[in-house]
């Protein structure tokens, strides 16, 4: 982007009965701080409280807005399905951007470059893969916009994920993907009125994955334009005057899709 009572006496019963039971678990989620680079990296990590067993562990990366309320929003999304979600700070000292400008600019410092992007998100799995709910030997990401664009380029150079989902995400490629370098299966969501994303872009990534031989899935929503997930998406657009709008019909298929994908994955 330049380039978001009634109480009947039935129901006396049931309500002591929920009483008398054990409080119910919840999510929650607090700030990590990590490092890489010699930069200081804020992280969120979501997980549900009354976890004993081992989960798998999921990576969430912003949008271009840095790791904000969504951001996090989201990765308590992930742990109220059952994983530990960690949102990546991709920027650095939980930096956030209030203008496109400077969205447009931290995001394309982090892409120029890769190799420390690259040590900014390991260094975010290898802290999710510490934590004691996390399998860690079954890791995956999604991506929002930006966050999109991050975890395809990580995939396309071979990082350890077992899959990664994105939401209205870059699809642009920092080094091309090479045949069997891409270990992670892949679930792509998409707008087809995506004027960040166009339908040439797809196509090209469509080529590149099939080239690669990746094992990949592209689902395009009709009517759906870029941050369609994000439901500050078309407040932000009309500020800014950019072509951002939230599509309800394609945020919760796309979720939905999301889930099925993961439990599939991680069922074994």
């Amino acid at each position: 982007m330049k380039s978001w009572a009634l109480l009947s006496c039935a129901a006396l019963i049931p309500a002591v009965a929920i009483l008398t039971t054990p409080a119910q678990a919840k999510v929650v989620g607090r700030t990590v701080t990590y490092s890489a680079g010699g930069v200081a990296l804020k992280g969120y990590l979501a997980y549900d409280d009354a976890t004993k067993e081992v989960h798998p562990g999921i990576l969430v990366v912003h949008e271009w807005w840095g790791l904000n309320a969504y951001a996090r929003k989201r990765a308590r999304m992930l742990a109220g399905l059952g994983y530990t979600a960690l949102a990546v700070d991709m920027y650095g000292n939980g930096k956030l951007a209030n203008h496109p400008d400077d969205a447009g600019k931290f995001s394309a410092e982090v892409m120029k470059n890769f190799p420390a992007a690259q040590a900014r998100f390991a260094a975010a799995e290898s802290l999710l893969k510490a934590q004691p709910t996390v399998d860690p030997q079954r890791i995956g990401a999604i991506g929002y916009c930006f966050g999109g664009g991050v975890v395809l380029n990580m995939a396309r150079q071979g990082a350890d994920l077992k899959g990664v989902a994105t939401f209205h995400g870059s699809l642009a490629a920092v080094n091309t993907a090479q045949p069997g370098a891409v270990k992670a299966k892949l679930m792509i969501f998409t707008g087809a009125d995506d004027k960040f994303v166009p339908l040439d872009a797809v196509e090209s990534f469509r080529k590149e994955m099939t080239d690669a031989k990746a094992d990949f899935q592209i689902v395009t929503y009709p009517g759906a334009g870029h941050s369609f997930s994000n439901p500050d998406a078309t407040e932000l657009g009309q500020k800014w005057k950019l072509p951002l709008a939230y599509n309800k019909d394609a945020d919760e298929k796309s979720w939905a899709a999301m889930k099925e994908f993961f439990a599939a994955l991680f069922k074994s």
